[in-house]
């Protein structure tokens, strides 16, 4: 059972975490909604976003170099698989890293939030 002020921390942060998850445009809005409130489930939930968008990026510009489509293909439906438990999680209520990077992101990201 979760005490408390953790779950408040999740009730106050859900709408924010949502919202990061919402295209480059939603991580950049959900990250300046968080600069004051500092909530760490928003803060958690942005790092994982983060994290699926740069990996996207990287995906996208390995796949541009190698210039099979394929491998694009393969690549995006890793990056929607990550994006949607990303999403879930949030909606949720949980701080459930996505698989493979997750764990990572939060490393990686911890200033960040």
């Amino acid at each position: 059972m979760e005490s408390q002020p953790i779950q408040t921390d999740v009730e106050e942060g859900k709408t924010i975490a949502i919202i990061a998850y919402i295209t480059l445009i939603g991580l950049i809005i959900a990250f300046i909604m968080n600069t004051d409130k500092k909530n760490s489930f928003a803060a958690y939930h942005i790092r994982q976003s983060l994290g699926i968008v740069l990996t996207a990026i990287v995906l996208s510009v390995v796949a541009g170099i190698v210039g099979i489509s394929t491998i694009s293909w393969i690549f995006n439906l890793i990056i929607l698989a990550a994006w949607i438990l990303g999403l879930i999680s949030a909606v949720q209520g949980e701080r459930k890293p996505i698989p493979v990077l997750g764990l990572q992101f939060q490393e990686w990201f911890k200033g960040i939030g």
